[in-house]
């Protein structure tokens, strides 16, 4: 069940959420790690953009579809969201679990940039 805590700009989701998402609702995906962690396995069709590297690259982020931010378990994705509601953009999900929970689901994943 997705969760909207107090004081953040983004919803909490799980990765059944996202993917149900990602099929559903064409949803952009953040992929907020370094560039190497991101080589080793992605959601397919994911953007990668640095957590730190958010508000310099906001450009790259969709305005017009919900937006999943994701990385290694959920903690720089989330940053990365509070970066992206600083800019404006509004409809923004934190995956749980991130990369880890991904493929413990069995989801795919995509290697290479």
């Amino acid at each position: 069940m997705p969760e909207k805590r107090p004081g953040e700009p983004f919803t909490r989701i799980t990765v059944e959420e996202a993917r149900k998402m990602i099929d559903e609702d064409n949803a952009q995906v953040i992929d907020s790690r370094e560039p190497h962690e991101h080589a080793e396995g992605h959601v397919p069709g994911s953007v990668r953009i640095q957590h730190m590297a958010t508000l310099a690259q906001a450009d790259k982020i969709a305005r017009d579809r919900p937006v999943l931010f994701i990385c290694k378990s959920g903690q720089r994705s989330a940053v990365a969201a509070e970066f992206a509601a600083s800019v404006g953009i509004t409809d923004i999900y934190n995956v749980e679990g991130g990369h880890e929970a991904w493929a413990e689901a069995g989801y795919p994943m995509e290697t290479g940039d």
